[in-house]
């Protein structure tokens, strides 16, 4: 009897066991089926990495992006964030029931979210911001009691927020960057777990309900771009967890209570820019004492700077710009030692710049323009050895620029316009950083001759409106990166000085109401990307060059001058003829054109050859024309790049190419720019965004955008880039994504390989005078294919056309063979693989023969 029991007993035993095993065998089962029906609604190239990972063949368990129990071996973490993810979320994720944590952001996930996600009764978190999800809101999800994070940040999520959440025990609600409409619920209030509320880029209307005064726990509040009205809540001033609170670009009215700062000790970051403010900024803020940033541009308030924000050590931003405020800027506001950008424009500021401003050693940027502040510029604005940025125009300042302002080595931008300034001191030619120099509109006088030095990064330079006087120098063709140059309403006197045709990047040249004589020099002819020119209202005479930019230009760009002559389109005197002249001309032609040409090639083919021979780092020190080094600390956050861009939105995309989008931007100083971000998910992306960091930010030419600065985290890789019209954009968009294309598939790095390549481009661009942007090119058709098409049949068609009209006879045929053994250097400098290209010591033999080509027959 005892062993039948016992038997009994271990049978039951047994089969208890075996079916507790089939039972989590089939929930097993239930978890890999889920899995496979969420990977079967996903569009998936053969080379993703959950294709091979994702298989039957091994356990699920052990899948990419997969966690599970111990014990009983369930699903409880599924985390796919950034791997390029595209389709639809499935319905059988509602079959994962032990799932805690679920994270798919930063994906391409479309469509609506499965109401499904509500049967995941032990979820804890769910992240799917940074896709392209949109309906509405599940209000399923009121039964995941679990729930304390939900983000569905940066989608495009419509409807309002279900009043069911209330019930939920919600540590983090991140719903920016959506399209949302409807009033701020204010059961949010009944929340009391609440630690961040993130609800900005909506369109939530209306006021900003008291009822969330009560969120004690509260830490962040993001309540920026919306439709926001009425005032701020007084009570959101009075929470001691309270670190960061943004109510910036709403129509916020109202004043910011007096004792705004007296409870936030914890407060690093505040932001309230663009609404309605009005009243004085409280001084009590200066009790915030970890307070960092610092946004309250854009509005109406008035009255003084407090003087006590000067105890604000930390502080790093301080952007108060546009505004009404009045009276001097506070002598305390030199203690701000870690302070990165002063942003005091556009206000009703008088007085002068204090002495102190020396103390904030570490400031990058100092914006004052269009005050009323008087005075002379403080000497001890030369101690700020940081400052890349001085923009005081508009003022009244007076006397001469600072000589000490060439220890200011550091200097992008200096703008002074529109003020009282006297004289440039000799020192400003120093700064060889300096990429922008406006000293317009000021009464600035004496001559240029002897202190002007070469810039070789200068972009833009206005001198306009002043009474500098003397001969222009000629040191000014050495500005080699000149794109914008403006001398206009000065005295200047005697010749145009010829070395103005070296500045070949030029597309802005004002010289006009100056006293300038003698004739127009024909090297100007060589600036053939000028779009605007202006030298009336002078003395000048003789014949007005026919070719390069002066083609195109209208009557204008000569008036005043009575002793000019050219054509009568012009609206000036013909000019006497010279037959005897013109009889030379097939003769002299390739003395005057192509041997230039050729022997400029051949000197630049020469100095490749030498900095390979010699390398970069023995010549810096002498020749050294680098950038401006990146400052230690980033100017342009993630945070203010979302704000800048709407969140990314569609709205604002520019365009998309196969490395990445560009997106249209406005930075918190009001900057217009071009974000490109890049698509981390290509093979070698962070290589192509160092690479393209370093070209940018050392390179200077027309053609290539100007890199202002770059965003890097582990989830993000933007360059910030100078805005271009839309005319303009359209074109470099193409060009910009083409040549990176081309770099991925040639595999063109940083290489002897890679300097021939673009001297190749360079060589083909000069004879045919065609650019790689043009619009002939595109698709398969680039400026290397056009040309190595047309050689066997064609090949006289591609060259520039005043290279072809030498006359008939022997100088034809001579220069058709020159002309044609240029370019073929020139397609083999290109050829597709790297390898295959002529090294530089081959090119410069080929290109000495082509020029003693030039010289035998223009002696002939």
């Amino acid at each position: 009897m005892e062993m039948h029991s016992e038997a009994s007993i271990l049978g039951a035993l047994v089969l208890h066991s075996c079916m507790l095993c089939l039972a989590i065998s089939t929930s097993n089962f239930t978890d890999q089926s889920a899995l496979l029906a969420f990977k079967s609604e996903i569009k998936l190239s053969s080379t993703h990495v959950l294709v091979k990972n994702w298989t039957v063949n091994s356990n699920f368990c052990d899948w990419l992006g997969v966690s599970c129990s111990r014990r009983r071996q369930r699903v409880t973490d599924l985390s796919l964030r950034g791997l390029g993810l595209q389709g639809t979320i499935s319905p059988h994720i509602g079959n994962l029931s032990f799932l805690v944590q679920l994270d798919l952001s930063n994906n391409s996930f479309r469509g609506h979210l499965t109401q499904e996600v509500g049967r995941l009764r032990r979820l804890k978190s769910i992240a799917l911001e940074d896709n392209g999800l949109e309906g509405n809101i599940p209000v399923s999800l009121y039964n995941c009691q679990k729930l304390q994070i939900f983000s569905l940040a940066s989608n495009k999520f419509t409807g309002g927020i279900p009043q069911e959440f209330s019930v939920l025990p919600l540590r983090m609600l991140l719903l920016g960057g959506n399209m949302l409409t409807g009033r701020v619920p204010p059961f949010l209030g009944n929340i009391s777990s609440l630690r961040w509320l993130g609800i900005e880029y909506n369109n939530f209307h209306g006021n900003v309900p008291t009822e969330l005064e009560s969120l004690s726990n509260l830490e962040r509040l993001h309540f920026d771009a919306n439709e926001l009205s009425g005032s701020i809540p007084p009570g959101m001033f009075n929470k001691s967890s309270m670190y960061l609170m943004s109510f910036s670009f709403n129509d916020l009215s109202g004043y910011l209570p007096s004792t705004a700062g007296l409870w936030l000790p914890n407060l690093e970051k505040f932001a309230a820019a663009r609404n309605q403010l009005r009243g004085n900024i409280p001084s009590s803020l200066s009790n915030c004492s970890k307070l960092s940033h610092l946004y309250l541009y854009g509005n109406l308030f008035d009255g003084p700077i407090p003087a006590s924000f000067g105890q604000l050590e930390l502080l790093q931003y301080l952007i108060l710009h546009t505004n009404q405020l009045a009276g001097q800027i506070p002598q305390e506001i030199g203690s701000l030692k870690n302070l990165y950008v002063l942003f005091l424009a556009n206000n009703n500021l008088d007085g002068s710049i204090p002495s102190t401003v020396g103390g904030m050693a570490r400031l990058q940027r100092l914006y004052l323009w269009n005050n009323t502040i008087e005075g002379s510029i403080p000497l001890e604005i030369c101690s700020l050895g940081n400052l890349g940025e001085m923009d005081l125009h508009d003022n009244k300042l007076s006397g001469p620029l600072p000589s000490c302002i060439g220890n200011l080595s550091n200097l992008k931008v200096i703008i002074l316009s529109s003020n009282s300034l006297s004289s440039i001191p000799s020192s400003l030619w120093i700064l060889d950083n300096l990429f922008t120099l406006n000293l317009s509109f000021n009464s600035i006088s004496g001559s240029l001759e002897h202190n002007l030095r070469a810039l070789k990064v200068l972009g833009s330079m206005d001198l306009s409106w002043n009474q500098i006087s003397g001969n222009i120098p000629s040191t000014i063709g050495d500005f080699q990166s000149l794109t914008s140059l403006n001398l206009s309403r000065n005295l200047f006197s005697g010749s145009m000085p010829g070395s103005v045709g070296n500045l070949i990047t030029l597309d802005f040249l004002d010289l006009s109401h100056n006293n300038l004589s003698g004739a127009i020099p024909k090297s100007l002819e060589a600036l053939s990307h000028l779009k605007m020119f202006n030298l009336s209202f002078n003395k000048l005479s003789g014949e007005i060059p026919t070719s390069g930019p002066f083609v195109n230009l209208t009557a204008q760009s000569f008036i005043g001058n009575e002793a000019l002559c050219g054509k009568s389109i012009l609206q000036v005197s013909p000019c006497e003829t010279n037959s005897s002249s013109k009889s030379s001309e097939p003769k002299d032609y390739l003395l005057r054109y192509v041997l230039p040409a050729v022997a400029s090639v051949v000197v630049l083919a020469s100095l490749v050859y030498m900095l390979k021979k010699y390398p970069r780092s023995k010549v810096l020190n002498e020749h050294s024309v680098d950038l401006l080094p990146i400052a230690e600390h980033k100017l342009i956050s993630y945070q203010e790049l979302r704000h800048a861009t709407n969140n990314f939105s569609e709205a604002n995309l520019l365009g998309v190419g196969s490395v990445g989008s560009v997106y249209k931007g406005i930075l918190y100083d009001g900057t217009t720019v071009a974000v490109k971000i890049l698509n981390l998910q290509l093979d070698g992306a962070l290589k192509s965004f160092d690479a393209e960091c370093k070209v940018l930010g050392s390179v200077r030419h027309r053609n290539l955008v100007k890199l202002i600065s770059s965003c890097s985290n582990l989830d993000l890789r933007a360059l910030i880039l100078q805005y271009m019209p839309n005319g303009s954009l359209e074109k470099w968009l193409y060009s910009h994504n083409y040549c990176l294309d081309l770099l991925q598939r040639v595999n063109i790095i940083v290489s002897t390989e890679g300097d021939m390549y673009s001297f190749g481009v360079m060589l083909l661009e000069t004879f045919t005078r065609k650019k790689p942007t043009d619009e002939m090119f595109s698709g398969r058709m680039s400026l290397r294919q056009w040309v190595d098409d047309s050689l066997c049949t064609k090949y006289m068609e591609v060259f520039d056309e005043g290279l072809t009209k030498t006359g008939g006879g022997r100088d034809m045929a001579i220069t058709q063979a020159i002309l044609l053994a240029t370019l073929e250097i020139g397609l083999d400098c290109t050829k597709e693989m790297p390898k295959e290209r002529s090294g530089i010591k081959e090119v410069i033999l080929k290109l000495n023969h082509v020029k003693m080509q030039v010289l035998n027959s223009g002696g002939a």
